[in-house]
């Protein structure tokens, strides 16, 4: 637990950095002339540079651990946050949030490694922790945002420096752990699997789950992104709310995931991944087709509502592809991280566009539609553990 809580800690830390780019989307916006196409590609970029690195980053640790290379990851981002804090242009500014993106996906595999050694028969539990503490970092962004960037400007994200350096002191600690957590997990896994006669999942029940997953994945965060990237623009419009408003209502759409996270995995370890993922996929759709016709006060008990659902999925299906390549978990780590962060670059983009075209408001009533794609998970199979 105390490697839990403190893993759970430095990923809080990593996505608070990582959230303020968002966070400061109407700041950026006003002070660039920038339109939402324009603040897509920030988040496209963002996100690829932190997907196109991950899968290679898990498998290279997944045949040669790197307990430290978190901690290179941190150098990443606190480089990208200073040289964001003072871009002068829009190349400088993609530059900036390249940089911090890469450094998220030297930091989630060999993370995602050591939570699952540390879980211990509580892996529900274990990712909750440390997705919870990812989570919560990236709802106090826009607290932070309202706080201090938007009264202080752009150059107050220096400040941020100090997240990046506590979170290097204690990756640093967390990295001498690893060889007794490493052990302690291989005794633990070796018993399981001597008392099990169970066969292994087949190669085509791993393709088919794999493939499932990943569009379930990208429907999701295709939903998410348009409320990381574009909720504060749409209470402004439609409500014309203030921008530290709309900042505060971000906080609590990303806490209620964080919530949500945290009782997913619980959960899971109790019911199934199978029946969490069914749930949290399909579940919030009735939600999500009232919310574009609701008044301020019900969009945001509907925003919580549909977030708290949505985001339970998460820890389920992270654990449900480590079941089906439990070898793999370097690679799992950083493909899922990876996909989560170039399929919402790739949503934000999109939905940037539409947004341009057909306006904010009519985003969300497109959007709606998406929570059907989660009849797929009839496709995934049934397999130990799930």
């Amino acid at each position: 637990m105390p490697v839990l809580a403190v893993l759970g800690i430095a990923h809080l830390l990593n996505d608070l950095m990582q959230s303020l780019i968002p966070a400061v989307y109407p700041l950026l916006k006003e002070s660039y002339a920038l339109d939402f196409t324009q603040i897509g590609m920030i988040t496209l970029t963002f996100q690829l540079a932190g997907a196109m690195l991950q899968p290679v980053v898990g498998m290279v640790t997944d045949k040669r651990p790197a307990p430290y290379s978190p901690v290179v990851g941190m150098m990443f981002t606190l480089a990208g946050l200073i040289s964001l804090a003072f871009a002068a242009s829009y190349t400088v500014i993609l530059i900036s949030v390249a940089l911090i993106g890469i450094g998220s996906s030297i930091f989630h595999p060999e993370a995602t490694r050591t939570a699952r050694y540390a879980a211990g028969g509580r892996q529900g539990l274990a990712q909750g922790i440390f997705q919870v503490g990812g989570q919560t970092g990236g709802a106090l962004g826009p607290v932070f945002a309202a706080l201090i960037i938007v009264p202080w400007g752009q150059p107050s994200l220096a400040w941020f420096a100090v997240a990046a350096l506590s979170a290097m002191m204690l990756l640093i600690w967390i990295g001498r752990q690893q060889a007794e957590i490493s052990e302690a997990f291989a005794t633990m896994r070796a018993a399981r699997q001597s008392k099990s006669d169970k066969p292994q999942p087949s190669r085509r029940n791993v393709a088919i789950g794999l493939t499932v997953l990943t569009f379930l994945m990208f429907t999701k965060n295709t939903y998410g992104e348009s409320f990381r990237s574009f909720y504060t623009f749409y209470l402004i419009e439609r409500f014309d709310v203030s921008i530290p408003f709309s900042q505060m209502m971000l906080f609590v759409f990303l806490l209620a995931a964080a919530v949500g996270v945290l009782i997913g995995g619980i959960v899971g370890d109790r019911v199934g991944r199978y029946r969490i993922i069914w749930i949290s996929v399909l579940g919030p759709l009735p939600l999500t087709l009232i919310l574009p016709y609701a008044d301020l006060f019900w969009t945001v008990a509907l925003t919580i509502m549909i977030n708290l659902i949505m985001a339970s999925a998460f820890a389920s299906i992270l654990i449900y592809a480590m079941e089906l390549l439990p070898n793999r978990i370097g690679l799992i780590g950083g493909l899922f991280y990876g996909l989560n962060f170039g399929l919402a670059g790739i949503s934000a983009a999109l939905l940037g566009s539409l947004a341009d075209v057909y306006g904010v408001e009519t985003l969300y009533q497109i959007c709606a539609l998406l929570p059907l794609a989660g009849l797929m998970a009839w496709f995934l199979p049934r397999i130990d553990d799930t």
